[in-house]
């Protein structure tokens, strides 16, 4: 299958010759998920760091975004969200018909945490910037590697005021959802389309 350029637009998954299946995983293992995106937050501190321009380390503070980033005089240069996603919407123009979005295009980000971002990027003047790991979405990344895009939460609430309800969808609870009788999982999910997403050139 030929990798056309994001700027080529859009992908026809009817066409795909390595469609992603589609089908939900049901179980929703939420301590795994938590550990394989460490792994991801750190790759990405280590290629902060690597510059020698800024220093990245994980935060520590409850309720932020998973890495904080400083200027080499200390001083907090931005806050990065991060987000690996191995599984594209697959039913995103059934689920949200609204939306206008493809599921080759569609990336997803926690409800919850979003307007958290939200607030804390207004209210504290906070530099904070999501960024999303794509994997195994094979229109766009080779089956070994991945690709890394991102966008200021300033400019995602432009979207996210405009489109509003049209992005938003909750799927059913899952094994895993729940534990140690709190329920952990993610089932409320925001959508944007890589097209209003910059990509980072690893």
């Amino acid at each position: 299958m030929a990798y056309i350029k994001l700027d080529d637009f859009v992908f026809d998954c009817s066409k795909c010759h390595t469609r992603c299946d589609g089908i939900s995983k049901g179980v929703y293992l939420f301590e795994s998920d938590a550990s394989f995106s460490e792994e991801y937050e750190q790759l990405l501190i280590n290629k902060i760091n690597a510059t020698g321009k800024l220093v990245a380390v994980k935060s520590e503070i409850a309720g932020y975004p998973d890495v904080e980033v400083r200027d080499l005089t200390g001083k907090l240069y931005c806050y990065l969200e991060v987000k690996v996603q191995q599984r594209a919407f697959m039913s995103v123009e059934k689920r949200l018909p609204q939306s206008n979005l493809k599921p080759s295009e569609t990336v997803a980000l926690n409800l919850s945490d979003l307007l958290r971002y939200f607030d804390l990027n207004k209210s504290s003047q906070i530099r904070i910037v999501i960024v999303w790991f794509l994997l195994k979405r094979l229109c766009l990344v080779r089956r070994e590697g991945f690709k890394v895009y991102f966008q200021t939460a300033g400019e995602l609430e432009k979207i996210y005021t405009a489109e509003k309800s049209k992005r938003t969808f909750r799927r059913k609870s899952g094994e895993g959802d729940v534990v140690d009788g709190l329920h952990k999982g993610v089932t409320v999910n925001y959508h944007f389309s890589l097209k209003e997403l910059k990509e980072w050139e690893w």
